[in-house]
């Protein structure tokens, strides 16, 4: 993103991103709690943004870690009761609803929920001799929330960290459990680079976003 501010933090039509990624999982249930993972000195930043727009009574922080495992890993110890779990990239502000439902009442039916959309670009893979063609309409493109009944959240993340863990659903495979898929959403996009900033603005305008 060219600037130093995690992107969670950086305006979006003049609110931090974060803002709006809590606010759609506070409106989608009403007895939702959110589980607010953010780098050790941004902490105070994230308690900021809590006290400006939410109820904090909703909202806890915990600090993250080395890696995407260890900071999900650090939120579920706060996790007090059997729930379903959605786990969430602080920057995909712009899901819906619709989305939040579906992937609860999925992992309600199966133990588990990841949103997916097909590739719209040709893929290849590349090996040893070169790179091979693959059928893009068998290449799906993983989003989050990656959802999880708590009784196959929790035990998967004490099995021991490896790097092929890129992911909640890398995580459960390992620990000897299939995934469920449900369809994704096109503007569930990933901030990550600064152009994200101007789509996402328009995304928000063509919604009605506040």
């Amino acid at each position: 993103m060219e600037d130093k501010l995690p992107k969670q933090f950086m305006l979006l039509k003049d609110k931090p991103v974060l803002y709006y990624t809590i606010k759609i999982f506070l409106e989608a249930y009403e007895d939702l709690q959110i589980i607010l993972v953010l780098p050790a000195e941004y902490t105070d930043m994230g308690q900021e943004i809590i006290d400006a727009y939410f109820d904090k009574d909703r909202i806890r922080i915990t600090a993250g870690g080395d890696t995407r495992f260890q900071s999900v890993k650090n939120g579920l110890q706060l996790v007090e009761k059997d729930a379903i779990i959605f786990v969430h990239d602080g920057v995909r502000c712009l899901l819906s609803k619709e989305l939040i439902h579906t992937c609860y009442a999925k992992a309600v039916e199966t133990g588990s929920a990841i949103p997916v959309v097909t590739s719209k670009d040709s893929v290849r893979l590349l090996t040893e001799e070169g790179n091979d063609a693959i059928d893009r309409n068998k290449v799906m493109l993983v989003q989050t929330p990656q959802t999880f009944h708590s009784k196959i959240l929790l035990p998967a993340f004490q099995i021991g960290y490896k790097d092929k863990f890129t992911d909640e659903a890398t995580v459960v495979e390992a620990y000897g459990l299939k995934v469920s898929l449900v369809e994704g959403e096109e503007t569930n996009i990933k901030i990550t680079r600064p152009i994200d900033i101007i789509i996402a603005e328009k995304i928000l305008e063509e919604a009605g976003t506040r």
